[in-house]
């Protein structure tokens, strides 16, 4: 297997140390070894008891005592929202299905539901096991596009948290985002963990706004993770910094994202070594004026894509509303010419020193084979693709960006379509 080390290594051998990965390692969390078994609480996995206040109270003893492991068994346990705790690890054995309670008895309803699993201020918390989490959203989505004001709860949300791990566990249908850190997590290991939720545009049970996996903090690793969902497979917004990606598998979704609220700053983010099958996109970096920061320090290595809709796209008019701006794949280089300034400010997006390295990539029929698109005041800065092979029936666009260079890089279209289309860009190829 290539491993993050063989590539570093690599790297430092051959003098690539721009398209050197992150280091990111971080500290997971103590976790004293007493066992706190939710059946000794009241717990019930019969699939109709609700368990909200045993699970909780069994929670609480393991805080009480100093910390330890709150114990889940096989079974079916229905269940609201509960509070997480410092030194507290809740495992669900091989068999355990944690389940939300149904939208009709949920707390809070579509007015203010409080997310499932949380936590403020904790430090050392881990959620593992080879159990499951169900979030029976099902009920919750269409309220995301036919009511503005319904509310719904996302499945693990801890904010402002250290060494914290989320391991092995099988996430699925949460009625909003499956894994949302607030705040300013830090330290945080997610691995070996699966999400299930029906694509957005599903023909039978479309889910909305199910990211897999949104983050805001520092030191995070995010590794062997396999994702299909509604929307992002991964996203992170501003003050977010040193955060690997590695060994992950993508099917449907909207891509490994950052944005659209940049404010605060995006850096060292590096995604390496993964699979996108059927993604709508590989690659994702949106944003606009209202709400950007400095994006920088981003490298994309060794990653594989298959019939993607778009492998790589990189823009700051994320919200723009005229017709043309809002179809990238029918965006032309007269048109993103025809985008008008705007005054710079303190949340003018800023994107600079972006790496694509030995990427290959089949598009879906129709589409292009990527888009860099800066924004007339502010130009994309400093951008590497090197062994970039991608198949797509449209070209590359590459506009409003500086210094973008092309290494030993491949686009391949049809007869009489042109690889690259540009404009306002300054590009070199060798």
């Amino acid at each position: 297997m290539l491993t993050v080390r063989k590539i570093l290594v690599a790297c430092l051998s051959f003098g690539l140390i721009a398209t050197a990965p992150a280091v990111v390692n971080p500290a997971l969390p103590v976790i004293p070894s007493a066992v706190f078994n939710v059946t000794n609480y009241a717990a019930l996995g019969d699939g109709v008891t609700t368990n909200t206040s045993a699970i909780q109270a069994a929670i609480n003893a393991a805080s009480a005592a100093g910390g330890g492991v709150v114990q889940v068994p096989a079974g079916i346990y229905l269940c609201g929202p509960l509070q997480l705790a410092s030194h507290v690890n809740l495992h669900l054995a091989a068999g355990a299905v944690l389940r939300l309670l149904p939208l009709d008895q949920y707390p809070g309803g579509l007015v203010n539901p409080p997310s499932f699993l949380t936590g403020d201020k904790l430090h050392d918390v881990a959620l593992t096991g080879a159990g499951a989490i169900d979030g029976q959203g099902a009920a919750w989505w269409p309220y995301a596009k036919t009511s503005k004001d319904a509310k719904r709860p996302k499945l693990i949300s801890p904010a402002n948290c250290e060494r914290l791990l989320i391991e092995g566990l099988t996430l699925s249908n949460s009625p909003m985002f499956h894994i949302a850190l607030g705040g300013k997590c830090s330290e945080v290991t997610i691995r070996r963990v699966t999400v299930r939720a029906p694509a957005s545009d599903d023909s039978v049970l479309p889910s909305h706004n199910t990211d897999a996996c949104d983050v805001k903090g520092r030191n995070i690793l995010i590794a062997d993770c396999d994702i299909s969902t509604g929307d992002d497979n991964f996203t992170c917004g501003g003050n977010t910094s040193d955060v690997l990606i590695t060994n992950c598998t993508y099917g449907f979704g909207h891509g490994v994202s950052i944005g659209s609220y940049t404010s605060g700053g995006v850096s060292n983010i590096t995604v390496i070594n993964c699979t996108f099958t059927g993604t709508e996109n590989g690659i994702r970096i949106k944003t606009d004026r209202d709400r950007g920061g400095f994006v920088h320090d981003l490298k994309y290595l060794s990653l594989r894509m298959t019939n993607v809709a778009c492998p790589i796209v990189v823009y700051a008019s994320y919200m723009a509303k005229e017709r043309e701006y809002r179809d990238l794949n029918k965006l032309t280089p007269e048109s993103a010419a025809k985008y008008p300034a705007a005054p710079l400010t303190d949340r003018t997006p800023i994107y600079r020193d972006l790496v694509f390295s030995n990427i290959t990539a089949t598009v879906s029929p129709g589409r292009r084979a990527g888009l860099i698109w800066g924004l007339p005041e502010m130009n994309v800065t400093n951008v590497l693709l090197e062994k970039i092979h991608i198949q797509a029936d449209k070209p590359f666009g590459i506009f409003n960006a500086q210094n973008v260079r092309l290494v030993d890089c491949q686009i391949v279209t049809p007869a009489g379509v042109n690889q690259i289309a540009s404009t306002n860009a300054q590009l070199t190829a060798k």
